[in-house]
């Protein structure tokens, strides 16, 4: 099993370039980062796991900038956001940024996509919170458009771009790897298996129950039974749940770090160190 990691980098955590070169020494398969643009201080969303919003959400470095320090110093790495808020960017410049980090690194990009849960961010970046989930698909086809190997013209719902030469291209079959976050449910399974190639199931809990539904759901739109992953993310790994998740079949899963200072982080890397073994 593949152990990957994510972790909330900041203005006051590990740099990039130091996490990056411990997690390719220590053997461990890539990094995925978060994105929040900016945190409003009047704030009507409340923090989804309960409690205050912690501090790193405000701080978060801006993650294709801190995967294209990864990516320079450990080409052994993978790349991923987890997740990237799409509905706050412009989809051409978004195409282009996931294009040309895939690129740079060889194919080792995932773009992870998330809905976002917090309104007032979302609000100022002039997103309508009741049609996210479809402008979200929009961006997405948009982006694809920009991906494909021929100019290729997309008229959408929320925006449209005319056929044309968008270089570079990303490496994996036209596309960087897609994989969508949020809880379990039929909306969601349906739109990972219109939308995407799997998903991000956060803590990684309940797989037992939700798989089935999930490989139902992508089965049903007529797709390959052996396309889909599923990885779960930010996870605290102890053994039991590691092997409970390859006896359903996951090959990778993302394992959380804390947003700390380096000798925090690295203490937390000599943690996880006999489940990179096991693995």
């Amino acid at each position: 099993m593949r152990i990957a990691t994510t972790i909330f980098l900041t203005d006051e955590t590990i740099t990039p370039v130091r996490l990056a070169r411990e997690l390719a020494e220590r053997g461990f398969a890539g990094v995925y980062l978060p994105e929040h643009t900016h945190i409003p201080v009047e704030r009507l969303s409340p923090y989804p796991p309960g409690g205050e919003l912690p501090r790193q959400y405000s701080r978060t470095l801006d993650p294709f900038v801190a995967l294209a320090q990864v990516a320079a110093v450990a080409p052994e790495l993978d790349l991923g956001t987890g997740i990237t808020l799409v509905a706050q960017h412009d989809p051409i410049d978004l195409a282009k940024q996931a294009a040309t980090l895939d690129h740079l690194s060889g194919g080792r990009f995932t773009l992870g996509v998330g809905y976002g849960w917090n309104r007032e961010e979302a609000a100022d970046h002039g997103v309508e919170w009741s049609t996210r989930r479809e402008l979200v698909h929009d961006r997405l086809a948009l982006m694809r458009a920009l991906w494909a190997e021929k100019p290729t013209a997309y008229e959408g719902r929320f925006g449209s771009v005319r056929a044309s030469e968008a270089h570079p291209k990303p490496v994996r079959n036209g596309a960087p790897r897609v994989l969508f976050g949020g809880a379990a449910g039929p909306k969601l399974f349906a739109h990972i298996a219109e939308h995407a190639d799997g998903w991000l199931p956060i803590g990684g809990g309940g797989l037992t129950d939700s798989l089935p539904l999930l490989r139902r759901a992508w089965e049903e739109a007529g797709r390959a039974p052996g396309d889909l992953r599923v990885v779960p993310y930010a996870v605290l790994p102890d053994p039991g749940k590691l092997a409970h998740y390859e006896r359903l079949g996951i090959e990778e899963v993302i394992v959380q770090l804390p947003s700390a200072d380096e000798a925090t982080v690295l203490e937390a890397l000599d943690d996880f160190g006999p489940f990179l073994n096991a693995a």
